[in-house]
């Protein structure tokens, strides 16, 4: 520290008055010149800084400009080669255009050359023709028709042949297979038949039993039938009366309303009406109760109460001595196992097997087929559309777009036809025999023919000097295709055709 500042901070106390202010003023500036010195100083530096920092800065932005130069040099660089390629392309396509043009051209050339000597050709081949035909005297159809004629004298055998091999080969695959699957299926059904009649028994307690219900003036028998519509024979058949009508809900209600009066023992107008109304309403119940129990058997279980009741009334409807009920329920089972073996749906083909009859319970009330009966039933009822075109082509009004469609039509025909379902007329069934052996017996060449196995075979004998063995294969199988295209009938028919040759001689 400096002396004057030492002798003035240990004096200062001591001084006083004017001394002692011009002292302070004295220290003061010269603390302020100190100060001032110092910032000078300071800015001094902040300058020289600045310059540097400046000079830098300058030094930088002239590298940084002078790369950019060259970058911007670089890419002008690579754009003028781009672009020298690019012309140089364009030339290439120009020159190959040019070229593609002239091929053009000469292809042209080419097409009209080609058209020219086709219209040569067919000039030639037809004067060719004609000198052939004043040569031969034959028009060319006569000449084609000789040519075919000949080629298939020489083709027949080895056409038999082969079509004899073809059909072995495929026909074995596929029998084998549709045998093992419907096999199956039926295996797995045990169905009853139901035999069918319009007629049914009521048992009586006694002879007397008639006379009561015939009743004074025959009014009790009277008021019955007209109550119902139904027919009551009462002839000498002991302790029975029989019940006749078409309808066979009506007459399942005649029948358990006249048991219900039979065992009450009070028959006369009023109490027949309150058993046929009781008999109503327990036929009504059945009638439901049938068609749950089919819809549980069949494990639907999303069905409308309407479309169960309609199910239900299948119960009393036969076809052929087959019950409807029984074979919706056996159509459906069917149907599901035939489409699980192949893949298809099988929920939807029980489901359409179950409801494809429906329209028998009420086609005695609206015309048309049941196929499409069933249809419109169903879709009231919101069927699902693939289940309502697997109901309405299972009887060839709709041409079959689903395999469903195709399983629910081939497991009707197998319910209906199997062994025992059904019932025939013997003159249906003599009709049918009569028809097969007529179709075999209009081919030439045919001797005899014999249709056996109730109608699934028909066994054609043939001359053997008109038929040979080649001719033999194509016989059965033109014969097939003519039953197939001119007859109805359930399954599948067998032709076999046979061809003997027998010599004959005596020893004596």
């Amino acid at each position: 520290m400096e002396s004057w500042i030492l002798a003035v901070m240990i004096g200062a106390p001591i001084a006083t008055g004017v001394g002692g202010y011009y002292l302070r003023r004295f220290v003061v500036q010269k603390q302020k010149k100190t100060f001032e010195a110092k910032a000078q100083k300071v800015i001094d530096d902040a300058k020289e800084e600045a310059k540097d920092i400046l000079l830098n800065a300058k030094d930088e932005a002239i590298e940084i400009k002078d790369k950019a130069e060259e970058d911007v040099k670089s890419k002008e660089k690579y754009v003028m080669d781009l672009e020298k390629d690019i012309r140089r392309k364009e030339e290439v396509l120009d020159r190959r255009n040019e070229s593609l043009d002239e091929e053009r051209k000469g292809l042209a050339d080419k097409v009209k050359q080609v058209e020219a000597f086709k219209e040569q050709l067919k000039e030639a081949k037809s004067e060719q023709i004609k000198t052939l035909e004043k040569i031969s005297k034959v028009s060319s159809a006569e000449a084609k028709k000789i040519l075919l004629n000949l080629v298939e004298r020489e083709n027949k055998e080895d056409l038999a042949k082969r079509i004899k091999e073809l059909s072995e080969e495929s026909e074995e695959e596929i029998e084998t297979r549709a045998r093992n699957i419907i096999a199956g299926a039926i295996q797995r059904l045990a169905s009853d038949q139901t035999s069918e009649s319009t007629v049914t028994t009521v048992q009586l307690p006694s002879e007397e039993m008639k006379g009561r219900i015939i009743g004074r003036e025959g009014r009790n028998i009277q008021a019955f039938e007209k109550e119902l519509g139904v027919d009551l024979i009462i002839d000498d058949t002991p302790e029975a009366v029989v019940i006749s009508c078409f309808d066979p809900i009506r007459r399942e209600v005649a029948k358990v309303a006249l048991e219900n009066l039979v065992k009450d023992g009070r028959i006369h107008p009023t109490r027949i009406e309150e058993m046929i109304k009781k008999g109503k309403n327990e036929v009504a119940a059945e009638i439901k109760k049938a068609g749950e129990a089919a819809a549980y058997e069949v494990g639907i279980a999303d069905l409308h109460p309407d479309i169960i009741k309609i199910l239900g009334r299948l119960k009393y409807r036969t076809s052929y001595g087959q019950n409807v009920l029984k074979h919706s329920i056996e159509v459906a089972f069917i149907s599901g196992m035939i489409a699980d073996e192949l893949g298809a749906d099988t929920n939807l083909a029980k489901k359409a097997g179950l409801l494809h009859d429906l329209g028998k319970a009420v086609d005695h009330e609206i015309g048309g087929s049941h196929a499409i009966i069933s249809r419109d039933i169903a879709k009231k009822y919101g069927i699902a559309e693939d289940v309502l075109h697997a109901i309405e082509a299972h009887h060839e009004e709709v041409e079959k777009k689903t395999p469903e469609a195709a399983i629910v039509a081939a497991a009707d025909a197998i319910s209906s036809a199997r062994p025992g379902a059904r019932r025939e007329t013997l003159e249906n069934y003599m009709k049918r025999l009569t028809e097969l052996e007529e179709v075999a017996n209009d081919f030439p060449g045919v001797d005899k023919s014999y249709a056996i196995q109730a109608g699934r075979e028909v066994r054609v004998i043939v001359i053997p000097e008109e038929i040979d063995d080649a001719e033999a294969t194509k016989l059965s199988h033109d014969i097939a295709k003519k039953i197939e295209q001119d007859l109805d009938y359930p399954g599948q028919i067998k032709v076999n055709v046979i061809r003997e040759v027998r010599a004959t001689d005596f020893a004596k």
